[in-house]
């Protein structure tokens, strides 16, 4: 049975007396909007055939590409990883590179109850979704008023990072990363999760079968280069399977959204016996401001584009870097790494896609906002979330203040870098969850910024964040974990995103773990109404920021497309599909067809 988008295949089970969202008016998803579209005009016109076949290359192909790079690149292949076995039998100690060298890796990072693989061994060949599982859910009563259309090049998508779908850590060559050795103690590991490594072909079947226009996922630094440093071998094997997972998602008629650095910085970057976490920003020395972080990390990126960029129309460099590089250096690292990939991919290789990054930031909104300390605090607040990144790479301006005079190490970019770094994206990637309330440290804010005592957690921000509002209101409905629904805010923010830094916004990630949704059983699962209220809220807002701000924003991506892994926890469940742990098989959620159905009856009609 061949898959069928979702209004299709809603209109082939309407005798079995399904809800469908299509009526005599078409526009039932959007009652309040009848009677305001314009009557089309008919009339006739000469005929004469069109080429209609087309083929879309954004830079060069890898034999031509490859020839930019100053060294040529050497490929070879390993085996998997196998505990006991594969560092016995491998014999050639002499070679740097060789198997031996690569499993003595896996020796050092030292696993804990290590399994090679889970259900699956090999890709799995794709099946056509029935049909009987693309029927729409139910309507909720309430849904979105708005009468705004999306942009016809508007980027609509769905999410997923390598770490947290894929498994197979130890297969097919990949080397350590950090996310092997973050999880400590009970908590699950990511070994097996989805295992989409081996069902990426039928992981794309079911997107494209609701009618997702762009997949975005990551491809990790260690399945390409198992030795990460520049000079060192290229994974074949690697380079193969995702040339097969793009081709696999430009035949399901989809576009591939590319990030080179989802967390999973190699090990070998990774000081494992020393990182430390801050509860509000992130992990430390976690590889970023390795000093040979920068140049390797440039290496990695021409690899990709050489291999990739003539079928990928989107890059994102680096994905949240805050998260694993909230010092100075690690930072400046991410910066200056970031801008001579994006030259690179425009000035040498020529591409003519897109290339930016991708920050995290619960929005500060000051907790009193007539109160100026409040406010201040606020705005302290996103610089160094995002300013400390921004300001150099889309304005070519200084570090800001706040982070010059706080933390430890900082120093200013001279005139040669900020020249170098500015206008290096072509679009702001922000993954707007929530909103959080933002007031200044008790002791105010100069007097913990002159502190940097590893012993204050309100350092280096010195503000404290909370969820409920002066009146002691949550900030919005809440989640299984930090997020909660904050749609008004989302505008805010765009809105104050856009006028700050001047570059078109990708919404590049944004999502909403039910509470207590791992819990419940299946069918309460899958009819997740929270969700999908957070979910066309925001794409709601979004279109008010569009057409009433005036503010450019050019996508979203959801996230996620099915529950993960996130990072030691399958309890905080942000996808829009469930997956069985114990079968792998996917269902798909209320909210995942409701999504879709938002942007689908909003969409200009060429």
């Amino acid at each position: 049975m061949l898959f069928l988008p979702i209004w299709i295949a809603a209109l082939a089970v309407a005798v079995e007396a399904q809800e469908v969202y299509i009526t005599k008016t078409g526009t039932s998803a959007r009652p309040q909007c009848t009677g305001t579209l314009a009557s089309p005009s008919f009339h006739f016109q000469p005929f004469s055939y069109t080429l209609k076949e087309t083929i879309r290359t954004f830079a060069p192909a890898y034999s031509k590409a490859a020839k930019l790079l100053k060294t040529s690149l050497s490929t070879s292949t390993w085996g998997s990883w196998l505990p006991g076995q594969t560092e016995i039998s491998a014999t050639d100690t002499a070679d740097p590179y060789g198997q031996a060298a690569w499993s003595s890796m896996w020796l050092q990072a030292d696993l804990q109850n290590y399994t090679t693989t889970g259900l699956l061994s090999t890709t799995v060949h794709p099946t056509p979704i029935p049909t009987s599982e693309l029927v729409l859910p139910p309507a909720d009563y309430f849904g979105p008023t708005d009468c705004y259309d999306f942009p016809d090049d508007f980027v609509f998508g769905v999410a997923g990072s390598a770490a947290q779908i894929e498994g197979a850590i130890a297969l097919d060559g990949r080397s350590p990363s950090l996310l092997e050795k973050l999880i400590t103690g009970d908590k699950p590991r990511d070994y097996v999760t989805n295992e989409n490594y081996f069902l990426y072909k039928q992981d794309v079947e079911r997107m494209a079968a609701m009618g997702v226009e762009y997949y975005s996922f990551t491809i990790p630094w260690t399945r390409i280069l198992p030795f990460v440093l520049p000079g060192t071998p290229v994974n074949q094997q690697a380079i193969d399977h995702y040339n097969d997972v793009i081709k696999t998602v430009l035949d399901a008629g989809m576009q591939p959204v590319v990030t080179m650095l989802h967390f999973d910085s190699p090990l070998m970057f990774v000081a494992s016996d020393n990182i430390t976490r801050h509860p509000d920003i992130g992990y430390n020395n976690a590889g970023y401001q390795n000093e040979t972080f920068v140049d390797a990390f440039v290496n990695y990126g021409k690899v990709l584009l050489t291999h990739f960029a003539d079928r990928v129309p989107i890059w994102v460099t680096f994905n949240e870097p805050l998260l694993y590089a909230f010092n100075f250096q690690g930072v400046d690292n991410v910066v200056h790494a970031h801008s001579q990939v994006y030259h690179f991919y425009h000035d040498e290789l020529k591409g003519t896609g897109r290339m930016g990054l991708k920050f995290n930031d619960n929005f500060g909104v000051p907790k009193d906002p007539k109160n100026a300390s409040h406010v201040q605090a606020a705005n302290r607040f996103q610089e160094m979330q995002l300013g400390f990144f921004a300001d150099p790479i889309f304005l070519g301006k200084q570090y800001p203040d706040s982070v010059l005079k706080t933390l430890p190490g900082a120093r200013r970019l001279n005139d040669t870098e900020l020249t170098y770094i500015k206008k290096t994206a072509d679009f702001f990637g922000i993954d707007a969850y929530t909103a959080t309330v933002v007031s200044p440290a008790s002791e105010g804010i100069d007097a913990c910024a002159s502190n940097p005592s590893s012993s204050n957690w309100l350092f280096p921000y010195c503000v404290n964040q909370e969820t409920t509002n002066i009146y002691g209101w949550n900030i919005g409905y809440r989640s299984e974990s930090y997020v909660y629904i904050t749609p008004t805010y989302l505008r805010e923010f765009l809105f104050d995103i856009y006028n700050k830094w001047k570059h078109p916004i990708i919404v590049s990630e944004f999502g909403f773990p039910v509470y207590g949704e791992a819990t419940k059983d299946l069918p309460d699962q899958l009819y997740d109404s929270p969700r999908s209220q957070y979910y066309l809220s925001f794409m709601s807002e979004v279109l008010k920021s569009i057409y009433e701000d005036g503010v450019e924003v050019i996508g979203a991506l959801a996230w996620s497309f099915a529950d993960n892994w996130e990072f030691g926890d399958y309890s905080q469940q942000f996808g829009m599909q469930v997956v069985n742990r114990t079968t792998q098989k996917r269902h798909y959620k209320k909210s995942f067809f409701d999504l879709v159905d938002f942007v689908k009856t909003r969409q200009i009609s060429d």
